[in-house]
């Protein structure tokens, strides 16, 4: 545990790395762009929804119509919130390459250079995997609501094993390829999975969950080299 820890320190010690940080500002702009537009469309589509003319007894009750679009507006915002890391993660594919190359030049500048993996390859990636991570939470939200005090550790155990098998092949892949990163994620499913579960952690705090697949990806790095027998270089080198 105290190996997972050091890993994601890190990747968290990295950001004052002016080519960590750039990564990290640009997938965190484009996120909020995404949402932006999101929201705006949501509005507009509550701006076109005619009047109801909410009644009781035969009285108009005007206040009722307005209150309705009120909860529509808050109803986008909490939708956003939910949204914020499946939208962060769409674009990850655009700053994959270049978050492990940082991390590897700091920390693993010894190693050849890495085989980069295609750009529509690992955005599709991308795409399928939030895909999956909205499905699987839709899915397990029943399980959520009848698990009551365990529902954080149902939350954990469901995300938690689906961002450490993305995060941790796609760092993975770009060092020994696809076949032989899923190999290895296998061998390690407790460390993978007890990694993706401490990187679900701040998945459900609105803000925070924007930096989670930046970190993951440099997490995960560390974590592939340390389980690939990589050893990373001296402080000094």
């Amino acid at each position: 545990m105290s190996a997972l820890v050091a890993d994601f320190i890190r990747a968290a010690a990295q950001l004052s790395d002016p080519r960590f940080r750039r990564v990290f500002v640009l997938s965190i702009l484009l996120t909020a762009a995404l949402l932006a537009a999101l929201y705006l469309l949501w509005s507009m589509a509550v701006a076109a929804i005619p009047d109801m003319r909410f009644t009781l007894f035969g009285a108009e009750i005007g206040f009722l119509d307005e209150a309705a679009r009120w909860l529509a507006w808050a109803a986008g915002l909490v939708g956003l919130a939910f949204l914020m890391f499946p939208a962060a993660s769409l674009f990850i594919g655009f700053f994959l390459e270049e978050i492990a190359a940082a991390v590897e030049a700091r920390h693993y500048p010894h190693l050849p250079p890495a085989k980069p993996l295609g750009l529509l390859e690992t955005i599709w990636d991308g795409v399928l995997f939030t895909l999956t991570l909205l499905g699987a939470n839709a899915a397990a939200l029943l399980v959520y609501l009848i698990s009551g005090p365990l529902a954080p550790f149902v939350f954990l155990a469901v995300n938690g094993y689906l961002l450490g098998r993305q995060y941790f092949e796609l760092a993975a892949a770009r060092r020994i390829g696809f076949r032989a990163a899923r190999r290895l994620r296998r061998r390690h499913l407790a460390r993978v999975w007890a990694g993706g579960a401490m990187l679900a952690v701040p998945l459900s705090v609105p803000i925070v969950s924007l930096a989670v697949p930046v970190l993951g990806v440099a997490a995960f790095t560390h974590q592939f080299h340390r389980l690939n027998g990589d050893a990373p270089a001296p402080p000094d080198a």
